[in-house]
């Protein structure tokens, strides 16, 4: 038999001991090395972005659906059941086509009835006529005979009292007679109503009545089709009652379709209806915009995600959000002028930063306080806390802007800028900020490198690169 060998427990622990030790000593060594490395080289953590051009956009974002600007429902002014219907849904029609029938019988018979009723009142206006003659004759005749005392004054007033009588027989006729054309032509509008003619030129969208249906106009609106003009369409938006105070007509605008997100569709905003719906307890206010379809790509019900623009930079100098730092030595911390060194917007003095401002420091400290609903998240207080208002278009003369506006001052911060001979503070001034990024009014080149972070932290801003960008900055999308 072969005897086996085992190791003591004692030697085992002493083995797996040696080994801690030594990876214990190799992790230490490594930091050391990292240490070392870091120290040296203090641009190795930290994340850069390139300075562009690029358009920054400041929007509300609601979603609602399309309606057709111009429409009308084709409907009935008669009862009775439906004989033929001549269009279907999707069907383009003209002005004055016919769309449907409604069984004229019963309104043919009517006018018919109508008529006969009109020939016996003309018959008997014929013969009120004759007696109206013979009336007047004899009056006369008796006149003439009385003048020779023929005959009595009596016989005289009574031939002059049938004349009269022939005479408003006569003129009763008369009035039955336009009675009966007024009921001749109340019957035969009646007949011709039970054609349905298109009132405008369009296309047919809606079309819930069948043939053979009977239609009942008295007690409710008997709706045939819906005809619609296609070549406008209306963009029924739903606007929060936070927003819609910012909302204006003649507002710039667009939107987009779920079938096609990466298409926008410019429009401006016509009404901002003031009656209110509540859904949920949330207040929603109707905001139209109106937009051209002569192509035919969009369709009534369909849903979109509009965006009003509340302000624009083109071609602007634009950096992400999350590498403006507060300028401690700014002279107004709002970069309104006139104000005092150290002094904030409502007059309270601010305390200068005295900590050196260390390169890549305080990149990754998250805000003081959550923002509120409509600020920018993550964005420094003054971006934070900055009306959309405040950054109109800039004038002329300054690179890459155009206006008639005096040229704007901006909100002054501070940004790291990589440079030749290592990091360097440098004062910006920013005018209009979204959620992600910032344009830049004075400070920075395009082409330049900024810090916007640690490496292996969360960005608080976006990408320094504008374009291609979600429309509406942070807006959500569909």
């Amino acid at each position: 038999m072969t005897a086996s060998t085992t190791v003591p427990p004692r030697r085992r622990r002493r083995k797996w001991a040696l080994a801690a030790l030594v990876l214990l000593l190799v992790i230490a060594v490594a930091g050391v090395v990292w240490q070392r490395g870091k120290a040296a080289d203090p641009m190795a953590n930290l994340r850069f972005a390139t300075v562009e051009k690029g358009d920054l956009e400041k929007t509300v974002t609601a979603v609602g659906s399309l309606k057709a600007k111009d429409y009308v429902d084709v409907g009935t002014q008669v009862s009775g059941r439906v004989l033929n219907i001549h269009v279907e849904i999707g069907d383009k029609v003209a002005k004055g086509e016919l769309i449907a029938e409604i069984d004229p019988t019963v309104y043919a018979s009517t006018v018919a009835k109508d008529r006969a009723n009109l020939d016996n009142l003309k018959a008997q206006l014929a013969q009120r006529g004759a007696e109206l003659a013979l009336a007047d004759q004899q009056a006369a005749r008796n006149g003439r005979l009385a003048e020779g005392n023929a005959v009595s004054q009596d016989v005289v007033q009574q031939a002059e009292a049938s004349a009269r009588v022939a005479a408003a027989a006569v003129n009763s006729v008369k009035a039955q007679i336009k009675a009966a054309e007024a009921t001749l032509e109340g019957d035969l509008a009646n007949l011709n109503f039970t054609k349905i003619y298109a009132p405008m030129d369009g296309t047919v969208v809606v079309q819930d009545t069948r043939k053979g249906q009977t239609v009942n106009s008295v007690q409710s609106v008997a709706v045939i089709a819906q005809v619609a003009n296609l070549d406008v369409m209306t963009v029924w938006a739903q606007v929060a009652e936070a927003d819609v105070t910012n909302i204006r007509p003649d507002m710039p605008a667009y939107f987009t379709t779920l079938g096609a997100p990466e298409r926008r569709w410019e429009g401006k905003v016509r009404q901002v209806q003031p009656t209110p719906t509540t859904t949920n307890d949330v207040v929603l206010y109707n905001v139209l915009v109106d937009v051209d379809n002569h192509e035919r790509a969009l369709l009534p019900a369909m849903t979109v995600q509009a965006f009003f623009v509340l302000a624009a930079a083109h071609d602007a100098v634009v950096v992400p959000l999350g590498a403006l730092k507060p300028d401690p030595d700014a002279r107004s911390f709002r970069g309104g002028p006139g104000g005092a060194p150290g002094m904030g917007t409502g007059g309270e003095r601010r305390k200068r930063d005295r900590s050196g401002g260390k390169p890549g420091e305080a990149f990754n400290a998250a805000p003081a306080a959550a923002p509120a609903e409509g600020k920018a998240e993550g964005a420094p207080p003054a971006l934070a806390e900055a009306k959309p208002e405040a950054a109109p278009e800039v004038a002329a003369g300054e690179p890459g802007r155009s206006g008639d506006r005096p040229a704007r001052r901006g909100t002054p911060y501070r940004v790291q800028v990589k440079t030749a001979n290592g990091l360097e503070w440098r004062q910006v001034r920013v005018g209009l900020a979204t959620r992600t990024d910032a344009e830049v009014l004075s400070g920075l080149e395009v082409g330049e490198e900024i810090v916007v972070g640690e490496k292996g932290a969360q960005p608080a801003g976006g990408s320094a690169r504008a374009a291609p960008r979600m429309p509406g900055g942070a807006g959500p999308r569909l």
